[in-house]
């Protein structure tokens, strides 16, 4: 017993020397080479003094008895518990049928959203007679390309009763507009800036105690102007265009943004295209209210000889919006910690973002005006070839080009 407790006592201390540097196989091996020294009663003694389980204790002495090969591979072919999707085929399917019905934004885009939660998810399978934990579900969700989001609450006001139908609703739209090659673009006006010496959200690597230096306070009268972005998010081709306006955000501003678009990266890509299909928020520049938003969309739609299809985000959803997580963030990402002392710099900064999934961004600065307060009256409202759907036309409608009008 005396000799046990010796030889334990120095098993001891030799693994605490070497465990940190051996990895899972050099331990199993180490252990087996110890009980095969000790002989008779090896495997329980290492077992006790290393806390390594006696059958791999026993794997490993079967593993010298074979033979030591020098190998990277840790564990022998096939080891380790399988994946799930693999011992139940179908498992990832059937997980995302039940998250498809509410998916957020375009289907075809590497990140979507779900309002359902990991165990709610894990319970709904686990009914259908799959094994599952709400940890896999996480796991698996994060496989298929789906992240869980937050709502936030905006200008637009609360949440409207048929938020989640208008979701599917543009979903299957710019499904089918996709998959017959047909344009589907994200617009918004990203937020307004002061252009100047102002401080920039975010920090830049500069010589230790050099920090670059800008006024103290953002006065709007301290400023040369301010920047308007308006963003065109081409959600087939992972590419956008950025006008940068520098005096009203109008409806005349955000569908001259979509006419230069087109001009510079919409007709070249898109030759053959019939259709266009705009996602937009449910207000500002491109709210669906807007008397001179759709007259301004009938106007490219009669000069481009296409079909122009809008759907609009119910209010109080405008984060939901694909620009705002495709675009937007990213060029906050850019010119983060940098002040935007000119117009140029701005425009400059946009039209550098870029990502490692590979969006590419042009920028252009617009500096014609665009007054406010236009009116638009019922006769040229009765003259538009305008076609609301038939589900919520408000939000979801379509305008013909005038000389193609039934």
């Amino acid at each position: 017993m005396n000799r046990n407790i010796a030889l334990e006592a120095v098993i001891v201390a030799k693994f605490c020397v070497v465990s940190p540097v051996l990895d899972e196989r050099g331990r199993r091996l180490w252990c087996a080479a110890e009980s095969n020294a000790i002989g008779y009663g090896g495997d329980a003694l290492v077992s006790e003094a290393t806390g390594i389980a006696r059958q791999t204790i026993r794997n490993g002495r079967r593993e010298i008895e074979q033979g030591i090969e020098a190998t990277a591979r840790i564990r022998r072919p096939g080891a380790g518990r399988p994946r799930l999707n693999s011992v139940q085929p179908g498992l990832k399917a059937a997980l995302e049928t039940l998250v498809d019905p509410v998916t957020r934004g375009d289907p075809t885009s590497p990140l979507r959203w779900t309002c359902k939660s990991r165990a709610k998810l894990a319970a709904a399978l686990q009914k259908q007679g799959w094994s599952i934990s709400s940890t896999t579900v996480g796991r698996l969700l994060h496989e298929l390309g789906y992240s869980l989001q937050s709502l936030r609450k905006n200008r637009e006001g609360v949440s409207h009763p048929d938020r989640n139908e208008q979701f599917e609703y543009i979903n299957a739209k710019a499904s089918r507009f996709l998959m017959s090659k047909q344009p589907v673009i994200s617009v918004d006006t990203k937020k307004k800036e002061l252009v100047g010496d102002f401080k920039n959200a975010g920090k830049e690597w500069h010589k230790k105690g050099a920090p670059e230096k800008v006024l103290v306070h953002d006065f709007p009268d301290d400023a040369l102007g301010k920047a308007i972005p308006y963003g065109v998010y081409d959600m087939a081709r992972d590419e956008a265009l950025v006008s940068v306006g520098s005096d009203h955000d109008t409806p005349a501003f955000a569908v001259a943004s979509i006419r230069r678009w087109w001009t510079m990266m919409g007709k070249s890509a898109y030759p053959d295209a019939r259709r266009l299909f705009i996602t937009a928020d449910a207000g500002g520049s491109n709210g669906y209210r807007s008397r001179v938003w759709k007259l301004k969309l009938q106007e490219l739609a009669d000069d481009l000889n296409i079909k122009i299809h809008v759907s609009h985000f119910p209010p109080g959803t405008s984060k939901w919006n694909k620009i705002e997580h495709r675009l937007f963030c990213h060029i906050t990402q850019n010119w983060r910690g940098k002040p935007l002392r000119t117009l140029e710099t701005v425009v400059q900064l946009i039209g550098h973002t870029r990502t490692d999934a590979g969006l590419r961004v042009k920028a252009k600065a617009d500096q014609r005006k665009y007054p406010t307060g236009v009116l638009v009256t019922n006769t040229e409202m009765d003259a538009l070839a305008l076609h609301p759907d038939a589900f919520h036309g408000e939000w979801n409608y379509e305008l013909r080009p005038r000389k193609l009008a039934i």
